[in-house]
């Protein structure tokens, strides 16, 4: 352990709805130096998870109202948050959903909390390159910051709402695969999909409006959903 490891202060979340582990788990990073906030259902996790500034996510898989796998499916869709879940179903199968659906690592239950914090560390040097290295992305005359969450066209600033902005990053995640309505609609909107519904259309054509200037970005593929078609790569 070096000493940046040391020192460096974390903020977690855990979700699980064993609230005495809950208070053992807080007990335990509070003494090492972290900061570990709880929540106990799923519902309660998913909005913590996208609307606060953590660095890691711990993710029970059993949970009221919102499962783990499916949080974690959420939760992909629309930040790039590291997971790791903590379970006490071991059978080899949840290990395989957990890690497919996205988990940075999977841990069984019960486990030693030191082996815990160590293997966040480990996940949280992996993640760091990966966020680095894909942090920007430039299309054409277009560039993209996920971490800033900024836009820009040849230096000039776009202003996107948050919404906005989350289905572009989610478009250009996809890297070229067509993005379901009911993905978006279910990911970002946090409601099923609605053929009537045209809330979705509306919040496309803004986004193309302020970003297609002159070029076609975003192509509607009819009756399934919607392609980011523009080349792209991480900013160097």
């Amino acid at each position: 352990m070096n000493a940046s490891e040391k020192t460096a202060q974390l903020s977690l979340l855990l979700v699980d709805d064993d609230k005495e582990l809950c208070s053992m788990m807080k007990e335990f990073f509070s003494e090492a130096g972290h900061q570990l906030d709880c929540a106990y259902n799923g519902r309660e996790g998913l909005s913590r998870a996208v609307n606060g500034t953590y660095d890691l996510v711990l993710l029970d898989v059993m949970l009221p109202m919102v499962s783990g796998f499916t949080l974690l499916q959420q939760l992909r869709r629309r930040k790039n948050v590291p997971v790791i879940m903590l379970t006490a179903r071991v059978q080899r199968q949840d290990r395989i959903v957990g890690l497919n659906s996205g988990a940075d690592d999977y841990l069984p239950k019960p486990f030693d909390p030191d082996e815990l914090l160590a293997r966040i560390r480990a996940v949280l040097r992996r993640s760091g390159r990966r966020e680095s290295a894909a942090a920007a992305w430039f299309c054409k005359d277009l560039l993209v910051n996920s971490r800033t969450r900024e836009v820009s066209s040849r230096g000039q600033r776009i202003e996107l709402t948050a919404l906005e902005f989350d289905i572009l990053d989610m478009l250009i995640r996809a890297g070229g695969r067509v993005v379901t309505r009911e993905e978006i609609t279910r990911a970002l909107l946090e409601r099923e999909a609605n053929p009537y519904d045209r809330a979705l259309d509306v919040h496309i054509s803004h986004l193309r409006q302020k970003l297609e200037r002159g070029q076609r970005l975003i192509r509607t593929v009819r009756g399934v959903g919607y392609v980011f078609t523009a080349e792209q790569g991480p900013e160097a």
